[in-house]
């Protein structure tokens, strides 16, 4: 673990402030599907059948209601085409690669949690 010595802790306001920016990113990206839909589709443009069977474990149900948040808030773009029978296409917007950086703190993150979990149960063993 490490250890600041001398680091100047921020103010009552700063805390209040970053705690109100966390809290709302959160509200937008909670539960554990959002950000592995984002994935899905950053990679490349998918029908619904698609992203359900890429990302394991979603039901049909969750998968629409995500889907919709998602829309809402510009991560994803729905494309409906006129062909018989209609095709819907979702993809992913310029504004979901704005989260570029955060998934790639939280898959650093996640990585070393994961190795510490491991190494905490081997000295358990």
């Amino acid at each position: 673990m490490k250890i600041v010595i001398n680091e100047v802790l921020p103010s009552n306001e700063e805390c209040a402030g970053s705690l109100k920016n966390v809290l709302d990113a959160l509200y937008v990206l909670n539960g554990k599907w959002k950000l592995a839909l984002i994935l899905c589709l950053v990679q490349s443009s998918k029908r619904f059948n698609e992203i359900q069977n890429e990302v394991a474990g979603i039901s049909s149900k969750v998968l629409a209601k995500e889907l919709k948040d998602l829309e809402l808030n510009d991560f994803i773009k729905r494309n409906v085409y006129p062909t018989t029978p209609v095709s819907i296409i979702y993809e992913a917007t310029e504004y979901s690669r704005t989260l570029k950086s955060v998934i790639g703190e939280l898959s650093t993150w996640g990585e070393q949690h994961r190795e510490k979990i491991k190494q905490s149960m081997r000295k358990q063993s």
